[in-house]
C-alpha cells in the first residue's frame, strides 16, 4: 500500500509544482543572494550602500552632470558601447567641457529661449521650477541610469558613491523591467550621447575618415558643393523638391545632408559634423537661414507648418490629413524626425525642439492620431530636447495625457506621484 502511494506521488507533485510562481521565487532568491554577497564583499567600504550619507546614492547630489549635445541617434540610432555608461555621458564630470558646442550654456545670453529673452515673471517661474530637487533613488521601479532629466548638478563627494552603489541595482533590476521600459533604456543611452555632445569624439582628430578641418556639410550649405550621391545643391532641394512628396519619401540619401549630425547615418557618402564645423556653422547666418528652409521643407512633407520663425511654434498644415497618413504608414520617418531634432539642437536652433515635440505629443496622446509615431515621440523625440526644464515639462505633459497610467515608463515612479499630486 505504502509503495503504491509513493509511486503515485510524482503524478500529484508535478502539476502542483508547475503552478508555483517559480520566476518570482528565483528573482527574490537572486536579489537576496546579491545583497548578502555585497555586504560580505564591501562591509567596511565607505562607498557601500550601508555607509552612504543621508542623501543616498540616488540623490541628485550623487549624479554626474548633464552635458550637451544631441542625439536620438538611434542612430540612425543606437550607436553605443554595450558597457553601461555613467549616468550622463562617457567619462567623469571633470572630463566634460564647461561650455560645449551646442550646449545650453553656449547659447548667447540674450538668445531666443534664454532667461534674458523672457518676461520677468517667466524668468522667476523658470528659476523656481528648475531649482527643485527631485532626489530620485536608483531603486525606483523606472529609474534609468542613462536619463539625466531628473538629476541636479553633481556633488564631487557623492558622485563616486553612485557608481559603487549601482552594481546591485543593475544586476537585480533587469529581472523586473518591462519590455517597454527596456526599449526606453536603449533609446535613453543613445540620446544621452547626443545631449552630451558625443564625448567619445572630443579627443579624436578624425571622424569617419575626415579631418577636423574638413567642412563638407558647411560647404554644402554655402552652395559650394552638391550632396552625394544625388548631386543636388542646397537651393535645388529648397526650390525643386518642395511638394515632391513621392521623391522625399523614396529617396533616402538626402536627409543626412540636410540635417547633418556628429554620427553616421544610412548614407555612407555623407560626412559627420566635426566640432570645428559646428563652430563655423553657428557663425554663418546664411547657412543657418538655409537650415530653417530645410526644416520647413520637411515639416511640409509631414503636414506641419512653422507658424512662428522666432519661437519655433508649429501647427497642422492644410494638407495634414494625407501627410499624416503617409507618416503613420512609413515609420522610417520617425528616425528622420529624430535626426532633425538633434540637428536643430546642434546647429543653433535648440528652441525649435520643444514646440515640435509638444505638437507630436498632442497629436498622439490627446487627439489620438499618428499611432505608429507615439512610441518614438516618448522614447526619442522628448529626450532629444537639450533644455532640461523643457524636457521635464514635456514628460509631465505626456504623463498627464497618457493612458493607462500604470504603463507609463518614461520617468521614475516618484516623479509620477509628484505629477499626480499636482506638485
Amino acid at each position: 500500500m505504502r509503495r503504491g502511494i509513493l509511486r503515485l506521488c510524482p503524478f500529484f507533485l508535478v502539476p502542483v509544482l508547475s503552478y508555483l510562481p517559480w520566476r518570482s521565487i528565483v528573482e527574490n532568491c537572486f536579489t537576496w543572494f546579491l545583497e548578502r554577497t555585497g555586504r560580505c564583499i564591501l562591509p567596511n567600504d565607505p562607498d557601500s550602500p550601508e555607509s552612504l550619507p543621508s542623501e543616498g546614492a540616488g540623490s541628485p547630489e550623487s549624479f554626474s552632470g548633464e552635458g550637451v549635445g544631441s542625439p536620438e541617434s538611434l542612430p540612425i540610432q543606437g550607436v553605443g558601447s554595450p558597457e553601461p555608461l555613467p549616468c550622463e555621458g562617457v567619462g567623469s564630470p571633470e572630463s566634460l567641457p564647461i561650455q560645449g558646442v551646442g550646449s545650453p550654456e553656449s547659447l548667447p545670453s540674450g538668445g531666443v529661449g534664454s532667461p534674458e529673452s523672457l518676461p520677468s515673471g517667466a524668468v522667476e517661474l523658470r528659476v523656481h521650477r528648475s531649482a527643485r530637487s527631485y532626489d530620485v533613488e536608483d531603486t525606483d521601479e523606472y529609474y534609468c541610469e542613462y536619463d539625466s532629466t531628473w538629476e541636479d548638478p553633481p556633488n564631487k563627494e557623492t558622485s563616486r558613491q553612485k557608481s559603487q552603489h549601482e552594481w546591485v541595482h543593475q544586476y537585480t533590476g533587469w529581472l523586473q523591467e518591462s519590455h517597454r521600459f527596456n526599449r526606453f533604456k536603449s533609446a535613453a543611452k543613445d540620446m544621452q550621447k547626443y545631449r552630451h555632445d558625443y564625448p567619445e569624439h572630443r579627443s579624436n582628430l578624425y571622424f569617419g575618415g575626415q579631418q577636423q578641418d574638413d567642412m563638407p556639410n558647411l560647404q554644402f550649405y554655402r552652395e559650394q558643393i552638391p550632396s552625394s550621391p544625388d548631386g543636388v545643391f542646397i537651393e535645388d532641394y529648397h526650390n525643386n523638391w518642395k511638394w515632391q512628396y513621392l521623391k522625399l519619401e523614396r529617396v533616402h540619401s538626402y536627409i543626412q545632408w540636410l540635417f547633418p549630425l556628429q554620427e553616421p547615418g544610412m548614407n555612407n557618402q555623407a560626412k559627420e559634423l566635426t566640432k570645428k564645423e559646428i563652430e563655423a556653422f553657428l557663425q554663418d547666418e546664411t547657412a543657418k537661414k538655409r537650415l530653417v528652409k530645410s526644416y520647413k521643407l520637411m515639416l511640409d512633407f509631414y503636414g506641419i507648418q512653422l507658424s512662428n520663425d522666432t519661437t519655433g511654434e508649429v501647427r497642422r498644415a492644410n494638407n495634414w490629413h494625407k501627410r499624416f497618413d503617409n507618416l503613420d504608414r512609413n515609420t522610417h520617418n520617425n528616425l528622420r524626425i529624430t535626426r532633425i531634432l538633434k540637428c536643430l539642437g546642434t546647429l543653433g536652433f535648440p528652441h525649435y525642439q520643444a514646440p515640435l515635440v509638444r505638437f507630436f505629443l498632442e497629436e498622439t496622446l490627446v487627439k489620438g492620431k499618428l499611432y505608429n509615431v507615439k512610441e518614438s515621440v516618448l522614447n526619442y523625440f522628448i529626450f532629444a530636447v537639450i533644455d532640461k526644464q523643457e524636457r521635464r515639462d514635456l514628460v509631465e505633459y505626456a504623463y498627464k495625457h497618457y493612458e493607462p497610467k500604470h504603463e507609463f515608463v518614461w520617468c521614475p515612479k516618484k516623479i509620477q506621484m509628484t505629477f499626480s499630486n499636482g506638485e
